[in-house]
C-alpha cells in the first residue's frame, strides 16, 4: 500500500459487495459477536439487510474509508432518534436469517442488549468502527473519527457515545484520546468478568 494515495472517506452504497465488507468490519469491532449471533452465513444475511434503508444497520449510516478504491476501514453512526424508528424487519426477513438461534442468543444475551439499545434524547450513537489491520498506523481511524464527530454534530446532536468491552483496554485508551470518558457500566449478573462500558463525550 503507497503511502502517498490519498484516503477517501465516502458514504455506504445499497449493495451487497459493500454490505458484505460492512458486515466483515461489523463483527471484527464486535469482537465476533455478529457470527456468533447470527452463525456462519453472518455475512450475507446483514449484506442483505445493508441493501435497506430505515434501520440500524442499513448502508444510509455508513461510512467507508478508501485507498486506492480499496475499502479499507468502516465506521457506521446514527443518532437517537434514527435508532429508535429502526426496524429489525430488515435484518430477519434476509436469506438465511437463523430464526431460532438468533432468538435464543437474543434471550441469553438480553441485558447487554438492552443496554446496547437505551440511548438518550441528543445522542449520536457509534456502533462501530474497525480498520483494515494492514491499515492501521495511518491515520483511517482518526479521519473516521472526525467524520463521526463532524456527523454528529451536523445532525444538531449534543453528545456523541459508544459502548465497548471492559477487557478492551486499547479501545478504550483510544476513545480516551479522543476525550470520551466512561459514563456508565454494566455487568451481567450471570456472566462474571463480562463488562460494557458506555463512552460518551460533549460535541
Amino acid at each position: 500500500m503507497k503511502s502517498e494515495e490519498p484516503i477517501i472517506l465516502r458514504a455506504g452504497r445499497p449493495d451487497v459487495a459493500e454490505g458484505l465488507a460492512f458486515a466483515g468490519y461489523l463483527n471484527a469491532a464486535a469482537e465476533g459477536f455478529f457470527q456468533f449471533w447470527l452463525g456462519r452465513g453472518f455475512s450475507r444475511v446483514i449484506a442483505e439487510a445493508f441493501k435497506k434503508p430505515g434501520h440500524d444497520l442499513s448502508y444510509e449510516h455508513a461510512t467507508f474509508a478508501v485507498r486506492d478504491e480499496k475499502i479499507i476501514g468502516m465506521a457506521v453512526c446514527y443518532t437517537e432518534e434514527q435508532h429508535r424508528v429502526s426496524s429489525l424487519a430488515p435484518l430477519r426477513e434476509a436469506e438465511g436469517y437463523p430464526t431460532c438461534r438468533a432468538a435464543i442468543i437474543a434471550a441469553v444475551f438480553a441485558p447487554i442488549f438492552r443496554v446496547l439499545d437505551t440511548l438518550e434524547d441528543g445522542d449520536f450513537y457509534l456502533q462501530a468502527i474497525a480498520v483494515d489491520p494492514d491499515a492501521r498506523g495511518a491515520g483511517v481511524g482518526s479521519l473516521l473519527m472526525d467524520r463521526v464527530e463532524d456527523k454528529g454534530r451536523a445532525s444538531g446532536s449534543r453528545r456523541l457515545c459508544l459502548d465497548v468491552s471492559g477487557g478492551n483496554a486499547g479501545a478504550r485508551r483510544l476513545y480516551e484520546r479522543r476525550g470520551m470518558d466512561v459514563v456508565l457500566e454494566s455487568k451481567i449478573f450471570y456472566m462474571p468478568g463480562v463488562r460494557l462500558l458506555r463512552m460518551a463525550k460533549a460535541i
